[in-house]
């Protein structure tokens, strides 16, 4: 996410649906890292080798009553199809929640535990009338690896178009960087991907670890708080053009990572083909029937296949990251990498 883009492709694998094979020794053992003042220390709490322990409930526990204590938040129309489905393996069960408010589209959450993943792919969509970016928290956990990805995507261009990017992250630039000394880069991002996120996005691996679980949470918290701040002092537009604009933003988002998005590999070994599609269209970006009547090749007409269909590549452009491509101000300096 995620979940999220195509950042979690390499983990989606068959046999991540199957519990591993538990260790009998710690994955990390007395290993040094940043606790969430930026200090060392020793790791003193670690997971074993299960995905068992951990769990992301009291991120969406946090979320709920975060919002509630700001807004009035009412169940969403989706809460009545979509809450809880059991996987094919008659045991994991994919939860799921939604709500909107008066500025909020929709908020939405699905979450998957078991003994051997742990997923939490969780956002939040503005009404049209607001150009908030899109808070956008996908976690995904097995017994040796956690990749993550927290950020509020930007509704528009923060590379090109300065005024949006000053508008919502010129001031949260120091949060990201504090953030981001604890969580580094994850490796390479694709440019296609890219053009979905902030300067202030965490994007990272780590391996099992109770500190760094710790440090997640807080990040979660602030990140969720920075963006219920912007939600909360965001101006509703009246201009029709600039309400069209932004829902079709929103909708090409939607679009992309519909079509895009490597959950879908997952969720259809847990649930079936069926089932997935209608889980991630009309549900996880649900809006795509609503917000707009583009296709994915009307907005993404590269990845267009000479007999009409859609390239299933992650990148057409070939143009990958492997370093975070934001100096320390914000400032976009990817053009400037080499590749």
């Amino acid at each position: 996410m995620d979940l999220c883009s195509s950042l979690l492709a390499s983990c989606l694998s068959s046999s991540l649906i199957k519990p591993p094979q538990l260790l009998t020794s710690s994955l990390i053992t007395n290993s040094i890292i940043p606790n969430c003042s930026g200090r060392k220390r020793k790791s003193r709490h670690v997971l074993k080798a299960s995905a068992g322990p951990f769990s992301y409930q009291k991120f969406i526990h946090f979320a709920l009553d975060e919002t509630k204590r700001r807004t009035l938040l009412i169940p969403s129309p989706l809460q009545e199809k979509y809450s809880s489905l059991t996987a094919m393996d008659g045991t994991t069960e994919l939860q799921m929640i939604s709500f909107q408010a008066p500025k909020m589209r929709l908020l939405r959450s699905l979450s998957i535990e078991n003994e051997a993943i742990k997923i939490l792919d969780l956002a939040v969509f503005a009404r049209p009338e607001f150009d908030a970016p899109i808070f956008c928290a996908n976690f995904f956990t097995t017994a040796t690896m956690n990749i993550i990805v927290l950020d509020l995507n930007p509704l528009h261009d923060v590379i090109d178009q300065r005024n949006y990017k000053e508008k919502y992250f010129k001031r949260l630039i120091p949060l990201g960087l504090r953030y981001s000394e604890l969580f580094p880069w994850g490796g390479k991002l694709t440019s296609e991907s890219l053009k979905f996120f902030s300067p202030i996005v965490i994007w990272t691996k780590f391996p099992p670890s109770q500190d760094r679980y710790d440090c997640l949470y807080s990040a979660f918290k602030e990140y969720y708080q920075a963006w219920l701040e912007l939600i909360a002092q965001a101006p509703e537009e009246i201009d029709p053009s600039y309400i069209k604009s932004n829902r079709e933003a929103q909708h090409k988002y939607l679009t992309w990572r519909a079509e895009k998005d490597p959950g879908h590999g997952i969720l259809k070994r847990l649930i079936g083909e069926s089932h997935a599609q209608d889980l991630v269209r009309n549900f996880l970006f649900d809006g795509l029937d609503e917000l707009g009547s583009k296709g994915f090749l009307d907005y993404f007409p590269e990845y267009r296949r000479e007999d009409g269909s859609v390239n299933e590549k992650r990148s057409i452009l070939g143009k990958s990251f492997e370093n975070r491509p934001w100096d320390a101000r914000g400032e976009f300096i990817g053009d400037d990498i080499k590749i």
